[in-house]
């Protein structure tokens, strides 16, 4: 299931076309974590760049991070396309088994964030707590949740936080 994209939200597989696009244009014969780290770092307006915003990761740290070590990476001219290596893969077996844990119906950049987050410098622990804050009790059932948790963004009201600031009787 974790690999297959009719079951991953329209984000998710954005995030994994522009990986796969930046391997192949800078001649990167594998597809790595750090190139997936770098497209669901520069994606706006998800539930990931919050929850990266949550953790104190700015988005643009986390791309210049992940940049670094794509540069590192080997470079093979005139290859095939660039195949996902092994660690990727178990990231993306991990990141299931995030979306089953929170019982989720499609394979988010959020669970590829969990399943990343020694890469992006936090504890497993610690970031699902955070994801937690960001999306509440919302699972996700459809391709396009980020619509939603832009509607959420736009029209609620976080009421914990005003009754903490004073704002509520």
């Amino acid at each position: 299931m974790a690999l297959d994209p009719k079951k991953w939200t329209t984000k998710t597989q954005e995030a994994v076309a522009e990986a796969g696009d930046l391997a192949r244009s800078l001649a990167n014969p594998q597809l790595t974590a750090d190139h997936l780290l770098f497209a669901i770092a520069s994606q706006e307006g998800t539930v990931a760049a919050a929850l990266l915003s949550k953790l104190g990761q700015a988005p643009g740290m986390v791309v210049n991070r992940a940049n670094e070590a794509i540069s590192k990476l080997p470079q093979a001219q005139g290859g095939d396309e660039p195949r996902m290596d092994r660690e990727l893969s178990n990231v993306f077996d991990n990141a299931d088994s995030y979306r089953k844990d929170l019982r989720d119906d499609y394979l988010s950049v959020e669970h590829l964030l969990l399943a990343m987050n020694q890469r992006v410098g936090v504890g497993s622990e610690e970031m699902l707590q955070a994801l937690k804050d960001v999306r509440g009790n919302h699972r996700i059932t459809d391709q396009d949740p980020e619509a939603k948790f832009a509607a959420l963004e736009k029209y609620g009201h976080d009421l914990t936080a005003q009754a903490a600031a004073g704002k509520i009787d």
